[in-house]
């Protein structure tokens, strides 16, 4: 029988392994327990937070002997998600192979006998998105699991000018009576020198004087809107970033999903391109067509790339344009396509799904069409490997994996996975 604990309860523990989420598994008389603050093979005693009915969650108190790999945190590593933080980064990121792997094979049931390769990244200033969080005249991230604000800039996750623009925009928000909360939106390009920001005022705030929001240092774009209304009000500028990427062009509003880590973008497009061979490709959460529009850019493909969100699809059907009918644009949820979509000849399938990844009717309607090839892209290990599982159950073979360390620090690692039949 496993051991019973209780929250409170001071343990002593090995880690084996790295969970996804950010905690490591050990095991106690029989009992599963993640702890956080832990590295795989250290000794540390951890305190019991709480127990479920085969699984306990503890956090660390006290190491007993330090791995290699450990380094002193200074901030709250609920605050950006940092569970990684006392973790040296190189083995951070074999952490996330051995991560990708076991969800495959234990989820999947898909086993991997060779460690997964992850790409690297800095550790710091790579993020290109954020939300942050405007309570009581304040902004910041929330600490992890509850509303508290902290300091986004102890991060290190954004650039320095990035914060103070924030700030900025937080303090005009109070001088213009904002009564309640709100939300911003960061979007900047790689180079740094475009910085797009949206305001969401919550449905029950409100602004008593507009006027007072004003053009801010560092930012080239500023817009707001009510969280429930669909027409926003532009401050100044442009509420768009651009970047380049090769020859193709990308823009894309503050709100608009891209690809967070701007070190990476460049490597892992061009992933995306090398897996996809001559012919028609279809995109599905194409987004703004950081995947579609480069592949069209090729002169090898033409693509489907099909997205719901309006904000993106704006921006989806700007950055097609110059490539004229090399890219078809639809504008409806994957659910939809892929249940009136009818199989054709041989062509390839590119996926990059949100975070909750694929619904079942998306993944049913996506294997249904058939494609000879599955260039797959997601930032959750969990649902690509359930997701991978759909796949191969219908005949496909994983041929490859591949990480890639967009967010550094922190639990979430990008996988590219590569499925032929």
């Amino acid at each position: 029988m496993p051991a019973v604990l209780t929250p409170g309860d001071t343990v002593l523990l090995t880690p084996e392994k790295p969970a996804a989420g950010g905690r490591m598994l050990a095991r106690h008389d029989g009992l599963i327990v993640l702890v956080s603050g832990a590295i795989p093979g250290e000794p540390v005693r951890a305190r019991i937070e709480r127990v479920e009915r085969s699984l306990a969650y503890a956090e660390v108190v006290d190491v007993v002997h330090a791995h290699p790999a450990r380094r002193p945190v200074e901030i709250d590593p609920r605050c950006g998600g940092l569970v990684y933080a006392h973790i040296g980064y190189d083995e951070q990121v074999r952490l996330k192979g051995e991560v990708i792997r076991d969800a495959l094979a234990r989820l999947g049931r898909v086993p991997a006998s060779d460690p997964i390769p992850v790409t690297p990244s800095p550790e710091r200033g790579y993020r290109m998105r954020a939300r942050l969080h405007v309570r009581g005249g304040l902004v910041g991230f929330f600490l992890e699991g509850t509303h508290t604000l902290c300091d986004a800039g102890l991060t290190g996750q954004l650039l320095p000018d990035a914060v103070r623009a924030v700030h900025l925009v937080a303090g005009d928000l109070d001088a213009a009576g904002l009564s309640g909360d709100a939300d911003i939106e960061l979007a900047e390009n790689r180079a740094g020198d475009e910085r797009a920001l949206h305001i969401e005022i919550s449905p029950d705030a409100s602004l008593a004087a507009p006027q007072a929001l004003r053009p801010v240092p560092g930012v080239t774009g500023l817009s707001w809107s009510q969280a429930d209304a669909r027409r926003e009000q532009r401050v100044f500028g442009e509420p768009f970033v651009t970047d380049t990427l090769g020859s193709v062009g990308l823009r894309r509003h503050a709100r608009a999903f891209f690809q967070g880590n701007r070190f990476l973008l460049e490597i892992l497009t061009q992933t995306v391109i090398e897996a996809c061979p001559d012919g028609p490709v279809v995109d599905l959460y194409a987004g703004v067509g950081l995947f579609g529009v480069c592949l069209a850019s090729t002169g090898r493909h033409t693509v489907v790339a099909v997205e719901g969100h309006a904000a993106s699809v704006a921006d989806l059907r700007e950055n097609a344009r110059p490539h004229g009918n090399a890219v078809t644009v639809v504008h409806e949820p994957v659910e939809r396509f892929v249940a009136r979509a009818m199989p054709g000849g041989p062509f390839t399938l590119v996926l990059d799904p949100p975070r909750s990844g694929m619904t079942k009717e998306a993944a049913t309607g996506a294997v249904r069409l058939g494609a000879s090839r599955v260039v797959f892209v997601s930032c959750d290990v969990a649902t690509f490997a359930r997701d991978v599982r759909r796949f191969v159950d219908a005949g496909y073979r994983l041929e490859s994996v591949r990480g890639f360390d967009l967010f550094p620090t922190t639990a979430h690692v990008e996988a590219v996975g590569i499925l032929t039949r």
